[in-house]
């Protein structure tokens, strides 16, 4: 708990202060205020049957927009049919379509991703990088030779190892 001290204001009126010497009713506003200003910033505005329909039409818009984004991608890729798999040459026009619906929800304040957006990007993938495979060449085990030669040569240098420092600290308790 607080302990309070009165203290004259200039008027003349004791008003109650703390320890620190500051008014209680200035710190009280102070805390009051502190509190009035996070539960305004968690404030949702009321939605409204004509804000409905102005979030509506905005999606609708936005739509329309992905769908000038789709045409004009595939503008870009259908020239490529052969090259669809090779980064280098599809990396300009996906990066142009992610920018696209990037844009346009970010214009009309709808986030990315969003699932308009990501509905057009799984519809790509189906379509144009559904046969493009990993050209990596996948690793396989040694011959059984070269493995064995691999596991036997630690498990034999260890006892020669042991034998050559036993040895070696053995030489160095003579000489001293």
């Amino acid at each position: 708990m607080v302990s309070l001290r009165g203290e004259r204001a200039a008027s003349g009126p004791r008003l109650p202060a703390t320890r620190a010497g500051r008014p209680a009713a200035l710190r009280l506003l102070l805390l009051l205020g502190a509190v009035l200003k996070t539960q305004e910033s968690l404030a949702q505005p009321l939605t409204t049957p004509g804000s409905l329909k102005s979030e509506g039409t905005m999606v609708e818009q936005y739509e329309t927009n992905v769908q000038s984004c789709w045409l004009e991608y595939k503008k870009l890729m259908d020239p490529l049919e052969k090259d669809w798999c090779d980064w280098a040459m599809i990396s300009r026009p996906y990066s142009f379509l992610r920018d696209c619906l990037e844009f346009y929800a970010d214009y009309f304040d709808l986030g990315f991703p969003n699932p308009w957006a990501e509905r057009v990007i799984f519809k790509t993938h189906q379509m144009h990088f559904a046969n493009c495979s990993l050209l990596q060449s996948t690793f396989c085990d040694p011959p059984e030779d070269v493995l064995l030669a691999m596991i036997i040569a630690p498990i034999c240098l260890i006892p020669f190892l042991v034998t050559l420092v036993v040895w070696q600290s053995k030489d160095g308790e003579a000489r001293a």
